[in-house]
């Protein structure tokens, strides 16, 4: 019999049969490749941030890029601002990579976020059969009823001597009774066809390394490698009046017709102005 592991629900990791834990050699197996982009695959039962836990590796020299870090479930997860995400255990994918684009000129690094974006919505859409839609700059939106939902989120941060940690939350398997705020999603509230996060993950990472390596190529030039014209045409924002909260305690108010050439989100305001947000909180007002 196998010993009961305590830091699991009622002392066992399958006491959700619903929820079975990802096989990390499966993963390894359909992931890791010679020529490939990712490195290495590791899943943890628990942590308190995937990100903050490889920036540390990171840092340390521990880790080279293309490294995946997995949690079954995460204590501490973050999105923008600071914002905590949360969800019961093995009921989404909440992961990390190490990317370091060093011929990518910094400047275009800013596109990252938007990039796995885009990756994590073609990837969701083949594996699980749900339409995806990206609020700028990295939330991921599904349709629930007929409410748009945010399923997911992205978060970039700078590791070591030119590395980046982008961390991707998806819900999954969330059900009503269990979704934190009103206002959030998950693939089966959709609709998905599947719910086994082995295949969805794949999908994802096989996309990012897909959309990454156009852009590398590139050098990062978004409109050469189409991600510019990918990421517009997968944009719930773009067409709407929205609120853009900016730093400073500044807000601007109109509608958002394009994302330019540095990822940002171009205003047209009532002033006649269009202005270009490069950060903040955007709040859609009004449907397209």
């Amino acid at each position: 019999m196998t010993p009961r592991d305590a830091s699991e629900p009622n002392g066992s990791r399958w006491s959700d049969l619903d929820r079975p834990p990802l096989n990390v050699t499966a993963l390894r197996r359909g992931l890791l490749r010679p020529e490939g982009l990712w490195s290495e695959v590791e899943v943890v039962q628990r942590t308190g941030s995937t990100n903050s836990d490889l920036v540390a590796r990171a840092a340390k020299g521990e880790v080279t890029e293309g490294a995946v870090l997995i949690a079954e479930e995460q204590s501490a997860g973050r999105g923008r601002l600071d914002r905590q995400w949360t969800a019961p255990p093995r009921s989404g994918l909440f992961f990390s990579v190490l990317l370091t684009p060093g011929e990518v000129p910094v400047a275009r690094w800013g596109w990252l976020p938007l990039l796995t974006g885009v990756a994590v919505a073609t990837g969701l859409s083949r594996t699980a059969g749900v339409d995806t839609a990206l609020k700028w700059p990295n939330d991921v939106l599904v349709t629930v009823g007929e409410e748009e939902r945010k399923a997911g989120g992205i978060l970039a941060e700078g590791a070591g001597d030119g590395g980046v940690v982008i961390g991707v939350g998806i819900n999954v398997s969330l059900r009503d009774d269990e979704l934190p705020v009103p206002t959030a999603g998950s693939l089966a509230l959709a609709g998905a066809v599947g719910t086994d996060r082995d295949p969805l993950l794949r999908g994802v990472l096989r996309s990012l390394e897909n959309w990454y390596g156009k852009w590398r190529a590139a050098e990062g030039d978004p409109g050469v490698c189409g991600l510019q014209e990918a990421y517009a045409a997968g944009c719930a924002t773009l067409g709407r009046v929205v609120r853009a909260e900016l730093p400073g305690n500044r807000s601007v108010v109109g509608e958002a017709v394009a994302v330019d050439g540095d990822g940002r989100l171009v205003l047209a305001t009532e002033a006649g102005v269009q202005e270009p947000v490069g950060a903040g909180d955007i709040v859609h007002l009004r449907p397209a």
